[in-house]
């Protein structure tokens, strides 16, 4: 019997998540009684700070329960401006701001905004899960940048101009990186703006949503900072990552182009679709900017010190090599020497699906293939620290074990 409920062929192209997957089944395991660590969730392992969510509690409580304005109330726009303004560098008002349902939302609006079918996309690989599809479910096709581990997975300029050359519509631009957790310096960042520049068809989405957690004495760069590329550069940006809010939503991006088309677009879009963020956590935005930053710094410590220690077991491993981990609260480990060999349960290893898959399975240890993050993730998994020093303490001596098991 023929349905006629068949989905829609944009809907049957868009893969699932693997991250979100392998979070789910982590959940699902622990809700069982099994014995998990789990390395794959990107979210931070911290309570949200008091005063945001006593910022929130009160406006609820006041009746902030209606309708907001779609891209924001004045003053979480003006909020996120000045933060911008003041830590950023990037010149820009509360006009030049949209708050968003979540930095995913953000840089799916975005792309919907600019990207016409048709157009190329580039993307700097490995790169995160969701970037590919959400440029395909705008029309544009992705060319891709791969960059290897001898460089910290990070695109040269030469790459970038040549890339550029070709031609191409847009770039996303993700530091510090998921999956990678390293960052381009500022010398780095000031390389590629020269590039850019070179090219003023471009246009930039610049990833910021990790800026905040970095472990080097190199300052944060951002690309809009830079005057004469920054009316080319929409930067994405949210509470999620820095102040441990992923479940509340909150992204925004800044678009500072002359007429103000790109956040009028994402308005008009986000009108049709979501309207705003919920109206009571509006007032969590400059609650979180302006009253958090020592819980922000207390966090960032505390990832840096487990970005040395996950980083000093992986080291440890035989056949393994991971670079070191600058920003967000990941790693990135080569773990091809294992592929062709067998683990003690019996699979052969062909790929990083395999040995995340075997890792699980044998060992109740959960990690992220890196198949998803396209450029040379097959050969590596994506291993989150966002956990406590127990957990990775033992999730790297199960695999330590089950690794010097592999026949």
């Amino acid at each position: 019997m023929s349905s006629a409920m068949n989905l829609s062929d944009r809907a049957k192209g868009v893969p699932a998540s693997p991250t979100l997957a392998i979070t789910a089944r982590v959940k699902a395991l622990k809700a069982a009684g099994e014995d998990i660590i789990g390395f794959g969730a990107g979210e931070p392992d911290f309570g949200t700070p008091a005063i945001i969510s006593e910022a929130a509690i009160e406006s609820l409580q006041n009746g902030q329960t209606r309708y907001a304005p779609t891209p924001g109330t004045p003053e979480a726009r003006e909020a996120i401006a000045q933060k911008l303004r003041t830590e950023n560098g990037i010149d820009c008002s509360a006009a030049d701001i949209i708050v968003n349902n979540g930095a995913k939302f953000t840089i799916y609006l975005a792309l919907q905004a600019i990207i016409n079918p048709g157009d190329v996309v580039l993307l700097p690989t490995p790169a995160w899960v969701s970037y590919k599809p959400m440029i395909e479910l705008a029309g544009g096709v992705v060319r891709e940048i791969p960059a290897g581990p001898d460089s910290d997975f990070k695109m040269t300029p030469l790459q970038l101009d040549e890339a550029l050359a070709a031609g191409a519509r847009a770039l996303i631009f993700n530091s510090p990186s998921n999956p990678c957790g390293t960052m381009y310096t500022p010398d780095e960042v000031a390389a590629l703006i020269q590039v850019i520049r070179k090219h003023p068809s471009i246009a930039v989405i610049a990833d910021e949503i990790y800026e905040q957690l970095i472990y080097t004495e190199a300052p944060y760069c951002s690309m809009a900072s830079d005057p004469e590329i920054a009316d080319r550069v929409i930067t994405i940006n949210g509470l999620s990552k820095t102040f441990a809010m992923t479940g509340w939503r909150i992204g925004y991006a800044c678009a500072t182009d002359p007429d103000g088309a790109v956040i009028k677009a994402m308005t008009r879009l986000q009108s049709q679709m979501t309207s705003s963020i919920t109206s009571f956590l509006m007032s969590s935005i400059p609650a979180a900017l302006n009253g958090a930053k020592s819980d922000v710094e207390m966090m960032r410590r505390t990832f840096a010190k487990r970005a040395e220690l996950i980083h000093g077991l992986i080291e440890a491993w035989p056949g393994v090599s991971c670079p070191r981990p600058t920003g967000a609260f990941y790693v990135f480990p080569d773990v091809s020497s294992t592929f062709g060999r067998t683990s003690p349960g019996g699979v052969t290893i062909n790929g990083a699906m395999d040995f995340a898959s075997a890792l699980l399975d044998e060992a109740r240890v959960a990690v992220v293939p890196g198949e998803g993050f396209l450029g040379c993730g097959p050969r590596h998994v994506r291993m989150s620290f966002a956990c406590s020093d127990e957990d990775i303490k033992e999730g790297c001596r199960r695999i330590a074990r089950w690794l010097s098991e592999l026949s």
